[in-house]
């Protein structure tokens, strides 16, 4: 058994082909992100990367939580489900390089070479808070 089949099946998951994973998503691909077991950007696309206000260089190696608003999300919990399930859908509020938030609805697998992609479409932009005077 390979290394990402034992993976896979020590956290009771089923393998799936890369080519079937898609079929799931009722998603469009209008940004997408990679991440580690660590929450570590790998990947974006060009168009994710403009969606946060961030370079690519500036994102690869940051973890996603940086970029989820305060307190909208309990990223722990929510990724050691993640893990367990091996895929999870939803919304979740961004937040821009500005501080605007960014609301959007996504897709995301453990693929067979146990990294986590995610596919995410535009729901609304919400404008930065303002600071205290």
């Amino acid at each position: 058994m390979h290394h990402r089949e034992s993976w896979f099946a020590a956290k009771g998951l089923r393998l799936e082909l890369e080519e079937e994973i898609p079929t799931r998503s009722q998603i469009r691909a209008d940004y997408t992100t990679v991440v580690d077991c660590e929450r570590r950007y790998i990947n974006v696309s060009d168009s994710f990367c403009e969606l946060v206000g961030y370079k690519r260089e500036e994102l690869l190696g940051k973890k996603y939580d940086e970029l989820t608003a305060p307190e909208t999300n309990d990223i722990h919990t929510i990724f050691r489900l993640f893990i367990r399930d091996g895929y999870m859908h939803g919304l979740w509020m961004l937040v821009h390089r500005t501080g605007a938030r960014i609301l959007v609805r996504y897709d995301s697998w453990v693929r067979p070479d146990c990294l986590i992609q995610s596919n995410m479409e535009l729901v609304t932009l919400l404008a930065a808070a303002s600071s205290p005077a």
